[in-house]
């Protein structure tokens, strides 16, 4: 027989499990003292390795934002958001209240090239993106804009779905250039 114990947490816990508390869960990490926070010295948080360069940002004003290794943004302005590992952010481009969870990996000068990629992974240049979730490896194309918010019905597409007024961008998604949700 095996002995099962138990103790009481006093940790921090919240349940994820629909898209409200996931979304609100993720975007408290850039609270001024989150709920969990990742800088207590007391209870350290550490993650894997990526061996990744830093992050490079060109000309962007943040506000509230938590960007990880190996991005390159060259957005307008990114306001009480996440941004994942190896994100591209164009030129001109705002990112307000969205999750971008990143990219697996790079695309090269010569992967754009020789397949003819029109929609580069990340998001494109001159973008309005609120109130989003935007999954692993997506492509969003120049001029789109995502206005996610209490006004827009639940509905569900090949490449994205609503939900209580999130924009959710499924994994591996297009988004093609100048598309307005």
């Amino acid at each position: 027989t095996q002995k099962t114990v138990s103790y009481q947490y006093e940790g921090y816990w919240t349940d994820i499990g629909n898209i409200d508390s996931f979304f609100d869960a993720n975007l408290g990490l850039t609270d001024d003292i989150p709920q969990f926070n990742l800088y207590d010295r007391k209870k350290r948080v550490y993650t894997h390795a990526r061996m990744l360069p830093t992050s490079k940002i060109s000309g962007t004003a943040q506000e509230k934002a938590v960007i990880a290794e190996g991005c390159i943004i060259h957005a307008a302005k990114i306001e009480r958001s996440v941004i994942g590992i190896r994100s591209r952010i164009g030129k001109e481009s705002t990112v307000i209240n969205t999750y971008m969870m990143g990219s697996d990996y790079y695309e090269s000068l010569d992967d754009i090239e020789n397949n003819k990629i029109d929609v580069l992974m990340g998001i494109g240049e001159r973008c309005f993106i609120k109130n989003a979730i935007i999954d692993k490896n997506c492509r969003i194309g120049d001029d789109v804009r995502i206005n996610g918010g209490k006004h827009l019905e639940d509905k569900e597409t090949e490449n994205y779905f609503i939900k209580d007024g999130i924009v959710v961008i499924k994994k591996e998604a297009t988004i093609p250039k100048g598309y307005v949700i």
